[in-house]
C-alpha cells in the first residue's frame, strides 16, 4: 500500500492559494509517496482544464517522484447526482464526466464520486430515498460507459449524505450498476458514527478501489469529532487487518485539513500517524 495525502491537507490547497507543484514538493519532503488531487469549479485543476494542462501537472508528479493516486471533487454537494431538479442533475453528470477525463489525463485511475444526497447539512436539499435511490443508480449506469473506455474507477465514497448506509446497501448498490468500473471509495473515519470500518471493508471486498483515512471521535458524534489520525476510536490494527483479508493494495490517502494554527505542522504528523498505522515505524 502507498501512503497518500489530500490536496486539502496542505495549507493553501482548499483555497487554491497553493500551488500543485508547491503541494507535490511539500507531501514528497513528508514522506509521502502518492497524492490525491482535487478538481473545482476553477484553479489550477478544474472543469476547465485542457488536457495539456492536466498531462502537465502530471509530469511535475514524475518528476518529483510522486504518484497520483486519485483525483477528489466537492462539487457533487453543490450539484447534485440525486437532486430533483433535472438540471442540476445534468450539471452532475457533466462534473463526472469531466472528472473522468481529468483523472485519464493525469495518469490515475480513480475518481472519487459522491454518489448523491437524501439528507445532509452540506447539501441544499432533502430528497426521498428511494427516488435518490433511483437516480443515482441511472446515473451510474449511464456514466460506467465513459469509466469503462477512459479505464478510470467511479469510486462511490460513503459519506455522510443519508444515502446507502450499510455495507450491504452499498454492495449491492455496486453490484446493480453492472459495471466493474464502478467501486467503492471506502473512508474509514466516516463511518465510524454508525458502525465499524472493519466490517464494511470485509464485506465489500474487491468492490472497494481506494481508501480515505481519517480518524473520528465517537462521543463527540458531529463534525468536531473527526481528530488527527491515532487520536480517535478507529481500530486501526483491525482495519489494516481487513484490508490485508481482502487482499487491498492501493493507496491509502489521508483527507485530513489544516490546523488553525500552524498549519504546515499537519502534514509530517499525518505521515508520522500514517507509518505508525501501516507499521513502517
Amino acid at each position: 500500500m502507498k501512503k497518500s495525502i489530500n490536496y486539502w491537507a496542505c495549507p493553501g490547497g482548499g483555497d487554491g492559494s497553493k500551488s500543485i507543484s508547491e503541494f507535490l514538493h511539500e507531501a514528497k519532503a513528508a514522506g509521502f509517496e502518492a497524492v490525491e488531487l482535487c478538481c473545482g469549479e476553477s484553479g489550477e485543476l478544474s472543469l476547465d482544464s485542457t488536457e495539456a494542462a492536466v498531462r502537465a501537472i502530471a509530469d511535475q508528479a514524475r518528476e518529483t517522484g510522486i504518484d497520483i493516486a486519485s483525483v477528489a471533487s466537492g462539487l457533487l454537494w453543490k450539484y447534485s447526482l440525486t437532486s430533483a431538479d433535472a438540471s442540476v442533475r445534468e450539471r452532475a453528470i457533466g462534473i463526472v464526466r469531466k472528472g473522468l477525463e481529468v483523472a485519464a489525463w493525469a495518469r490515475t485511475d480513480a475518481l472519487l464520486v459522491v454518489p448523491g444526497v437524501v439528507a445532509s447539512g452540506l447539501a441544499s436539499e432533502a430528497v426521498q430515498y428511494d427516488l435518490a435511490y433511483e437516480r443515482s443508480l441511472a446515473a451510474m449506469k449511464d456514466l460506467a460507459p465513459l469509466a469503462e473506455e477512459l479505464k478510470v474507477h467511479i469510486a462511490i465514497e460513503n459519506v455522510w449524505n443519508g444515502f446507502l448506509l450499510s455495507p450491504m446497501e452499498m454492495a449491492e448498490f455496486v453490484d446493480r450498476t453492472g459495471s466493474d468500473y464502478v467501486g467503492v471509495y471506502f473512508d474509514v473515519g466516516n463511518v465510524l458514527n454508525t458502525g465499524r470500518p472493519e466490517h464494511w471493508i470485509r464485506i465489500l471486498g474487491d468492490r472497494i478501489r481506494r481508501i480515505h483515512v481519517k480518524d473520528f471521535k465517537v462521543s463527540v458524534g458531529n463534525l468536531g469529532g473527526f481528530v488527527d489520525l491515532l487520536s480517535g476510536d478507529v481500530n486501526w490494527p483491525e482495519v489494516m487487518n481487513a484490508l490485508r483479508e481482502i487482499g487491498y493494495d492501493g493507496p491509502l490517502t489521508a483527507e485530513v485539513f489544516p490546523y488553525k494554527y500552524h498549519p504546515e505542522v499537519l502534514i509530517k504528523n499525518t505521515s508520522a500517524a500514517m507509518d505508525a498505522i501501516m507499521g513502517r515505524t
